[in-house]
């Protein structure tokens, strides 16, 4: 995998979503999984919400929330490492925007701006979809150099759909990865 120097640690947003099995734990071993690569530590994690299907909308409701990490991987090996930890845990790819076990879409890196055939960033379509923003304005904090707290903000203000987003629960994780490691 690509790697930056040290110096080059960057904040990424990854938006987790999952509507197959056992939702909540899909997503927390998604997290653990991320925390395992000695290239990536998970910094925040947004409360879980429980969100109605947006394009295909014969399929179960998705549990959805996103987490902020800390990386010295440039964005095409995290994408990467992330697609594998989608495959491990189950993911087929069979009905676009259909039902999964779990999902993971790589937002925003480091304020960095990309669109290859690989991967576009900011994500296309993050700022039109309220079960990315809502998740999203949880972790991203105030003050954030490149204004992204705000865009959020704004964009909220004026979105529709945002009653298809509930909140579901406060994320476990840290606690639960605590008590394993003791």
């Amino acid at each position: 995998m690509t790697t930056t120097s040290p110096s080059e640690l960057s904040e990424a947003y990854i938006a987790l979503g999952a509507n197959l099995g056992d939702r909540e734990a899909t997503l927390m071993q998604a997290i653990s999984e991320l925390q395992k690569h000695p290239e990536i530590e998970v910094l925040r994690c947004s409360n879980l919400y429980e969100t109605d299907p947006v394009g295909y909308l014969d399929q179960p409701c998705f549990v959805n929330m996103a987490v902020a990490v800390r990386t010295s991987l440039d964005p095409e090996a995290l994408l990467a490492f992330m697609l594998d930890i989608e495959l491990r845990l189950g993911r087929e790819r069979t009905i676009r925007f259909g039902p999964r076990t779990v999902d993971l879409d790589l937002l925003w890196a480091g304020g960095r701006v990309l669109d290859t055939p690989l991967l576009t960033l900011p994500h296309p379509r993050m700022m039109e979809r309220a079960f990315v923003l809502i998740p999203l304005a949880d972790i991203v904090p105030e003050g954030e150099p490149s204004g992204l707290f705000e865009r959020i903000h704004n964009a909220l203000d004026n979105l529709d759909g945002k009653e298809g987003v509930r909140f579901w629960k406060t994320c476990n994780w840290h606690s639960a990865s605590a008590l394993s490691e003791s």
